[in-house]
């Protein structure tokens, strides 16, 4: 951290000191026992008690190639709407970062991800896997991600981000709207009265 972020930080936590624990030098920013945590902490446990089979871990996933391209269309997109989102001609509202999560937590962060995405009526999304090229289990995340966002009915359709947007080590994703925003379009655009 540069000198200046360092003194902006400063100046925005204020008279907060950090704690140290068991004499060990560890700084401590952040409460455990926060309601926000632990609501987050009982969403995890539930994510993966209750959804274990519906996004399966990494053993049941069909392996993908490093530098394979990602791609997924569910019938009623249309062809210019997926070419769009190939193209990455669709502003990215919200991305999600897979680095250094194993594939537990990383099933965990995509049904949230993906879920908290329709529900802030956010219709495009990024999520970043890596391409794992130099790894033991090359692709590993990748594969994952491949494998699970079809399954997620929230997904309308994805493909590898193009370079400028990361790449084959990253994914667009294109969502459902809300129930919130088809109502609101239905009473925008009501349907014509049978003649």
């Amino acid at each position: 951290m540069e000198e200046e972020e360092k003194k902006l930080f400063r100046e925005f936590v204020g008279d907060v000191e950090p704690v140290t624990q068991l004499g060990l030098g560890l700084k401590i920013l952040v409460d455990r026992n926060s309601p926000t945590l632990v609501s987050r902490r009982m969403a995890a446990v539930k994510v993966s008690e209750n959804e274990d089979d519906f996004l399966p871990g990494a053993e049941h996933v069909p392996r993908v190639k490093a530098l394979d391209t990602l791609s997924f269309k569910r019938d009623g997109v249309q062809h210019g709407v997926f070419r769009h989102l190939k193209q990455g001609r669709y502003s990215v509202e919200s991305s999600l970062d897979l680095h250094r999560l194993t594939v537990v937590q990383a099933r965990i962060e995509v049904l949230h991800f993906v879920r908290d995405c329709v529900a802030h009526n956010i219709r495009c999304g990024s999520i970043t896997h890596g391409k794992g090229e130099h790894r033991e289990n090359p692709a590993l995340l990748k594969s994952c991600v491949n494998y699970w966002l079809p399954q997620l009915p929230e997904v309308l359709a994805f493909h590898s981000a193009p370079r400028h947007s990361g790449g084959l080590g990253a994914t667009l994703i294109l969502l459902r709207k809300s129930e919130e925003k088809k109502a609101a379009n239905r009473m925008k655009f009501p349907e014509p009265k049978p003649l």
